[in-house]
């Protein structure tokens, strides 16, 4: 296990949790420690009478410590990593002790059982009954979406920035009663452009188009493709049993983590993994939800290398899959990538012909360099074609710091005609912005 600091301190659920976990990283703070090929694990001295027991699973890089504290991973885990990825010499104990021993055996007893267990008998005739008045009442609230739309159109846009929000609001409401989730939210993503930015009517045609698209597909579910009609099928918001996904066959590889992209709203933290696969040259994004206080399923990295079997939800185009299994890996150093800007755009516009609604997809691409022009900043490559900056102000100084001016090899996020750098190679190894 090759990790850098700020990769583990990437999996911090705070700054607080950061500025102990390197507090921690300290041979002072551990009475005992060890590691061999399946985990890592030592006592840390506590408040108490008893030294908290931490441990690492780095089959899939879980953690597990006896202190009282809700945040996952804690103080402790962080610490020990930190720790370890500085001096792995010292932790010359190899035996695993009985305590850990445990915790692996519980964990590999509950992924056997999730493997095995047989599923429970269903009414098919009750199932086939709910998603049938289901598609009735996504079919009536798509009606009455369109009419919206209709109105919008013929009213002309001009008078959007003064509707506010409740305008939009009200609309995706209607969306969530029909049962319809993914209109809702592209609803809210209208309401949510600024108005006052420059060109704000080519992005809200542009969205308001893409729901249009994605209601007339529906509309005409009899005569499309059934991939991309499970595209437009998500889109709305239908979901896939990811049980019956396991049960296909997927994608194994060595997939490198790219990027993690984290948003929170009320108590549930939605995290986005960008992986690529080394040897397929297959993209993927793994999506995990995790309530407040809980520890996510799995841990990814970004520049973490693992060896997992990948299934990949259907459609035409597919990006977001599930890991069905997964252990570790070393570091592999060749793999493909993009030349230039127009290797992404002829890239792009195929995907665009399968289906036109896309949300970002990542990008590994040789020698870019960032660029200062007409007051924005600017990703070019070595045949001087030039690509906007997302959300420049994000990352722009510690990439400029990093590179010095001069081309990397870079990985970005976007779609069209911007893209958002999240991580370089630099001296050899892989760096997050």
């Amino acid at each position: 296990m090759q990790f850098s600091e700020e990769q583990i301190l990437s999996l911090a659920p705070d700054e607080a949790s950061k500025k102990s976990g390197r507090d921690l990283a300290n041979p002072a703070k551990w009475v005992s420690k060890g590691a061999n090929d399946q985990a890592i694990w030592g006592e840390a001295q506590g408040s108490g009478s008893k030294p908290y027991q931490t441990q690492i699973d780095l089959g899939n890089i879980a953690f597990k410590c006896s202190c009282p504290s809700r945040k996952f991973p804690c103080k402790h885990g962080l610490g020990l990593m930190l720790f370890y990825s500085r001096q792995q010499n010292a932790f010359t104990d190899t035996k695993t002790p009985a305590w850990v021993v445990d915790w692996l055996s519980k964990r590999a007893d509950k992924e056997e059982k999730k493997v095995t267990k047989e599923e429970k008998p269903f009414d098919e005739a009750a199932q086939a009954k709910r998603q049938q008045a289901r598609a009735l009442k996504v079919s009536d609230g798509i009606d009455q979406l369109s009419l919206w739309i209709k109105d919008i159109v013929r009213n002309g846009i001009l008078s959007m920035p003064g509707k506010g929000f409740a305008f939009f609001e009200n609309m995706a409401k209607r969306m969530v009663d029909a049962q319809a989730p993914g209109l809702a939210n592209m609803v809210r993503n209208l309401g949510e452009i600024n108005f006052y930015a420059e060109e704000w009517q080519s992005r809200f045609m542009d969205q308001l188009l893409s729901i249009y698209l994605v209601m007339e597909g529906f509309k005409n579910s009899d005569n499309i493709d059934e991939r991309l009609l499970q595209d437009i099928r998500s889109w709305i918001g239908f979901t896939q049993n990811q049980e019956e996904l396991k049960e296909k066959t997927g994608i194994t590889d060595v997939w490198l983590v790219l990027a993690k992209q984290i948003t929170e709203i009320d108590s549930i933290t939605t995290e986005r993994n960008w992986l690529y696969g080394t040897q397929s040259d297959q993209y993927a994004l793994v999506l995990q939800f995790i309530v407040r206080g809980q520890g996510a399923q799995l841990t990814f990295t970004p520049g973490m290398f693992l060896q997992a079997e990948l299934v990949f939800y259907p459609g035409v185009s597919p990006i977001r899959a599930i890991v069905k299994k997964q252990i570790s890996s070393g570091a592999v150093n060749k793999f493909a990538t993009f030349n230039n800007w127009q290797q992404v755009v002829e890239t792009e516009s195929l995907f665009s012909s399968k289906m036109p609604v896309r949300n970002d997809r990542p990008f590994i691409i040789k020698q870019l360099t960032p660029v200062q022009f007409n007051d924005k900043w600017w990703l070019q490559d070595k045949d001087q074609k030039m690509m906007a900056i997302k959300h420049e102000h994000k990352m722009i100084w510690k990439l400029l710091a990093m590179s010095g001016g001069n081309a990397l090899d870079m990985v970005v996020i976007g779609k069209e005609d911007s893209y958002e750098p999240v991580g370089i190679w630099h001296k050899d190894s892989y760096n997050i912005l």
